[in-house]
C-alpha cells in the first residue's frame, strides 16, 4: 500500500490538522475540497484558493489563514508569484523531494521547488506560516519565508534583490511592489521607474516583528529605521502582518477577536492620493467627507467588471470640434513612456498651447508662483485632486454640449449665465451686438490680409514647404503626432536616402535636426485602408521597449514607408558581437545582458497581452532589437510582417504555430544569443551553456538571472507549441517571481526539415527509419 494512498486516506477522515509533518508522496488537487494542510496551531492552511470575483475556474495555491471567515482567510504566500492554475491541477511532494504543481490535463510541470538533489525527507508548515522543507536530521532545506510573495509575516525578512508585489485582480501582473535597493533602502515603486515612497535609510534587511514593527537592520544587527503599529506593544493581539494591496500602499495589520476581522494600523503613504496613479487609467483620486475616492477625468460612468474608467473619445475624430474641461486644484500626469513637456507659461498661455498644439491631449498649469506648465502628448492619464494642490488642468476634449453641461464646463456655464442674465438695458445690448459685428469685419479682414500675405511670400520666396514637423517641431522638439508624408518628402528628409543602417533602413533628420529613421516596405500589396489600419495600431502602442512609429508614406506602386523614432547605439547583434564593451566589466556586461533579455520579454508581452488587439511581431531576430543611449533594449520592426508577406505566393505557413507561438520560439533563440554571444544556438545544449557561463565566474545574482534565461530560452525553443510558456511566464521567470524547471534533456528543436537534439542535426529520414 502506497504512502500516497493512506495520506489520503487520512486526510478524507478528517485528521489533516494532525498531520506536522508531511512525508514524500503527498499530494491532493484542487478537485479535493476538503484536503487542507493545517498547521498544529491551526492558524494556517495550504491548499488551493479559488480567487475572489472570477467567474472562471482558477485557483492559486499558497498559504492563507484559517480563520473561519472566507474574508478573512487571506493569502499570505503564493506558489509562483500568485499563478493562477485550473481546476484540473494537482499539488504534489514527489518522491524525490521537491514540491511540485502539475497541470493533470497536458502533464505540464507549472511550478517546482527544485529541491531534488538537497536530500529532502519531509515537509512542514509550521506556526508562523512557513512551509519548511527538511532534511533527514530536521535541518531547513527549503522554505517559503525565503521567496516572499505580498506580505511579510511575522519574523520573516527582505533582503536584495527580494520585493513584495501586489495583487492583482486581472490576468496581468500588479504594477505595484515593495522593493529593497541594493543598499538596503525600502521603496514603493510602480512600473519599476517611479518611486512613490521610501524609508530614506540604507540596511542589510528588513524584518517584520511581531509585536507590529516594521525595521531597517545594518550588519550589527542595529535597528537604522523603524515605523510601528497604533497597536504596538498590545499582548491582546497575537496576529499581525506587513502587506501591499492592491491600491499601491503598504499596510500593517492587526486581527481584531472582536469583530473577527483584520484592521489596518499603520500605512506608509498617509495620503491615499500620493500612491502613484492611486484610481488607475483615466481617473483621478480625490476627497469627500468619508476621504479619499476615486473619479474619472471625463467620465462618471465605470466600465464593468474592469473598476476603471472608461477610455477618453479619440480626439481625431473630432479635431475640429474640440474644447478645453478645465479642472481646478487638479494635477495630471501620464503613466507610460512619459512625453510631458515642460514650458514656463501663465495660466491662460499654458491653456491656449495645448489647445492650439494638435498632439497634446492635457496639461497642467501649477499656480504656485514657478509658472511651469507641463504638457501631456499621451491618452495614458491620471492625476490627483486635493484642496490644497496649487494647480489648475485643461483637458482637451470633444465639444459636446450635453458633456459640457454634464460636467460643469466653466465656458458654457459662464455663457448660459450671460444668456440669463437680461438685466442689460436695450441700448447697452445694441452696443454689445455692434461690437460683435465689427470684431466680426475685423477678423474677417486680418484673415484675408494674411491670405494675401502668405501667397505673395509663397511666390516670392523658395521655403521647404513640402518637409513635415516645420511649424510643429520648430516650436517643440518633442512633437511626436502620426503625420503623413509623400515619397518626396521621405527623400527630402534622408538626402535621397544616402545613409543606410540597413536593408532598407535609412537615417533621416527633420528640420528641427531631430533624427529619424526611414523603412522602405518592399513588395508590399495591399489596399490603402488595409495600410492605414495597420499603420494606425502600431503608432498606438506606447512602451518603453518599443521604437515608436512616427509617421508612414503610401503612394501607388512600392512608395510605402514607415517612419521611426532614431535609437542611438545601434542593434543587439552589434553589441554582442562585433563591440569591445570598452568601459565595462565582466559583472556590468552580464548585467546589461540580464536587463536587456528582460526589456525584450517586456516589449513582446505587451504586444501580445497590453494591447487592445493582440500584435504579434513575426520577425524577432537581434537585428530588430535596437539599444539606446543607456543601452536600454527598444523592439523594432513588429507588426508589419503580414503587410510584406500577405501577397507573396506561399508565403503563408501551412505549419499548427500561431503567430504568437513563433514568437515564443524567435524570442527563445534570441535569449540564447544574449547569453551565449553566439549567433547559431540551435545547435547547443543546457549543459554546455550552464558549464561556459559558470567558467565566467559571474557573482551569484547575475549568475542564478543568467540560468533562468538560459532555461526559459530552451523551453521556448521546444518544437510543440504547446509545450512552449506563455509571454507572461517569460517575463515572471526573468523577473525572478516564477522559477522554472530544466528543460527536457532530449527536447528537440525544429529548424527547417531537421530536428537538433541535444546539439546533433539528425535528419528526419533517418529518425522515422528507427
Amino acid at each position: 500500500m502506497c504512502v500516497s494512498w493512506i495520506i489520503s486516506q487520512l486526510l478524507l477522515s478528517g485528521l489533516s490538522a494532525k498531520l506536522l509533518k508531511v512525508p514524500l508522496g503527498f499530494e491532493f488537487s484542487a478537485l479535493d475540497t476538503d484536503k487542507n494542510w493545517v498547521s498544529e496551531n491551526g492558524v494556517f492552511a495550504f491548499g488551493f484558493l479559488k480567487i475572489d470575483g472570477d467567474d472562471f475556474d482558477e485557483y492559486v495555491v499558497g498559504i492563507r489563514y484559517n480563520l473561519g471567515d472566507r474574508a478573512a482567510n487571506m493569502p499570505v504566500w503564493t506558489v509562483g508569484g500568485g499563478m493562477k492554475v485550473p481546476l484540473n491541477t494537482t499539488f504534489r511532494f514527489d518522491f524525490d523531494g521537491k514540491l511540485i504543481l502539475m497541470d493533470n490535463s497536458t502533464g505540464t510541470p507549472l511550478w517546482s521547488s527544485n529541491t531534488s538533489t538537497l536530500g529532502v525527507r519531509k515537509a512542514t508548515l509550521s506556526d508562523s506560516g512557513n512551509l519548511v522543507l527538511l532534511g533527514s536530521k530536521d535541518e531547513v532545506l527549503w522554505e517559503s519565508f525565503s521567496s516572499p510573495t505580498t506580505t511579510l509575516l511575522p519574523g520573516q525578512s527582505l533582503h536584495y534583490p527580494q520585493t513584495l508585489r501586489a495583487p492583482s485582480t486581472r490576468t496581468i501582473l500588479s504594477y505595484y511592489n515593495l522593493a529593497i535597493t541594493r543598499n538596503g533602502e525600502l521603496v514603493l515603486v510602480w512600473e519599476h521607474n517611479v518611486t512613490y515612497w521610501r524609508s530614506h535609510f540604507s540596511s542589510k534587511e528588513a524584518r517584520f516583528d511581531s509585536n507590529g514593527v516594521l525595521g531597517l537592520y545594518n550588519d550589527s544587527n542595529q535597528v537604522v529605521w523603524f515605523a510601528s503599529s497604533k497597536d504596538y506593544g498590545d499582548a491582546s493581539v497575537t496576529l499581525r502582518h506587513l502587506r501591499i494591496d492592491r491600491d499601491g500602499n503598504l499596510r500593517i495589520y492587526s486581527w481584531d477577536n472582536g469583530s473577527r476581522s483584520w484592521r489596518s494600523v499603520w500605512q506608509a503613504v498617509v495620503d491615499q492620493c500620493d500612491v502613484f496613479a492611486s484610481c488607475g487609467l483615466y481617473g483621478v483620486c480625490g476627497y469627500n467627507s468619508s476621504g479619499p475616492v476615486c473619479d474619472c477625468l471625463y467620465s462618471d460612468s465605470l466600465e464593468q467588471g474592469v473598476g476603471g474608467c472608461k477610455k477618453m473619445v479619440d480626439l481625431e475624430n473630432c479635431k475640429m470640434h474640440t474644447s478645453m474641461f478645465e479642472m481646478k486644484q487638479t494635477v495630471l500626469y501620464g503613466l507610460y513612456p512619459s512625453q510631458d513637456v515642460e514650458l514656463y507659461l501663465s495660466e491662460a498661455a499654458c491653456r491656449g498651447f495645448c489647445y492650439n498644439d494638435t498632439a497634446c491631449v492635457a496639461a497642467t498649469s501649477m499656480n504656485d508662483g514657478s509658472g511651469r506648465c507641463t504638457v501631456k502628448r499621451t491618452s495614458f492619464i491620471s492625476g490627483h485632486k486635493t484642496p490644497n494642490i496649487q494647480a489648475v488642468s485643461f483637458l482637451k476634449v470633444c465639444s459636446v454640449p450635453q458633456a459640457a453641461n454634464q460636467h460643469g464646463n466653466t465656458e458654457s456655464i459662464a455663457s448660459s449665465r450671460g444668456l440669463k442674465s437680461g438685466n442689460m438695458s436695450t441700448r447697452k445690448l445694441i452696443g454689445a451686438i455692434a461690437l460683435i459685428v465689427i470684431l466680426t469685419l475685423l477678423v474677417i479682414l486680418s484673415v484675408q490680409i494674411l491670405l494675401f500675405w502668405f501667397m505673395y511670400r509663397r511666390r516670392k520666396f523658395k521655403v521647404r514647404t513640402r518637409i513635415p514637423f516645420g511649424k510643429d517641431a520648430q516650436m517643440n522638439p518633442h512633437y511626436s503626432i502620426l503625420i503623413r508624408l509623400s515619397f518626396e518628402e521621405i527623400k527630402e528628409l534622408t538626402n535621397n536616402f544616402a545613409d543606410q543602417l540597413g536593408a532598407s533602413v535609412f537615417k533621416g533628420l527633420l528640420p528641427n535636426k531631430t533624427p529619424v529613421v526611414a523603412k522602405v516596405l518592399n513588395d508590399v500589396v495591399v489596399s490603402e485602408k488595409e495600410f492605414r489600419v495597420t499603420v494606425s495600431t502600431l503608432s498606438g502602442t506606447h512602451h518603453r521597449n518599443l521604437v515608436s512609429v512616427k509617421g508612414f508614406c503610401f503612394e501607388q506602386g512600392n512608395s510605402k514607408c514607415l517612419l521611426y523614432e532614431y535609437v542611438s547605439n545601434g542593434s543587439l547583434d552589434k553589441w554582442l558581437f562585433d563591440n569591445p564593451k570598452k568601459g565595462y566589466n565582466k559583472e556590468q556586461i552580464w548585467q546589461r545582458k540580464v536587463d536587456i533579455a528582460l526589456g525584450v520579454a517586456r516589449a513582446v508581452a505587451y504586444l501580445h497581452s497590453e494591447c487592445q488587439k493582440c500584435i504579434t511581431h513575426g520577425n524577432l531576430k537581434l537585428e530588430n532589437v535596437l539599444l539606446d543611449e543607456n543601452l536600454a533594449p527598444k523592439v523594432t520592426d513588429f507588426g508589419i510582417r503580414d503587410l510584406v508577406t500577405k501577397n507573396i505566393p506561399g508565403s503563408s505557413s501551412s505549419s499548427s504555430e500561431s503567430p504568437s507561438e513563433r514568437d515564443i520560439f524567435m524570442l527563445g533563440e534570441i535569449l540564447l544569443q544574449i547569453v551565449t554571444c553566439k549567433r547559431d544556438v540551435l545547435g547547443e545544449n543546457m549543459g554546455r551553456v550552464l558549464d561556459e557561463v559558470n567558467q565566467e565566474r559571474c557573482n551569484n545574482d547575475n549568475l542564478e538571472a543568467i540560468e533562468r534565461i538560459a532555461r526559459i530560452s530552451f523551453w521556448c525553443m521546444q518544437s510543440q507549441p504547446f509545450s512552449r510558456p506563455s509571454i507572461g511566464e517569460v517575463v515572471k521567470v526573468l523577473e525572478g517571481t516564477l522559477s522554472v524547471d530544466r528543460p527536457p534533456s532530449r527536447g528537440a528543436f525544429c529548424r527547417g526539415e531537421s530536428v537538433i537534439i541535444e546539439g546533433e542535426i539528425v535528419n528526419e529520414i533517418e529518425l522515422q527509419k528507427n
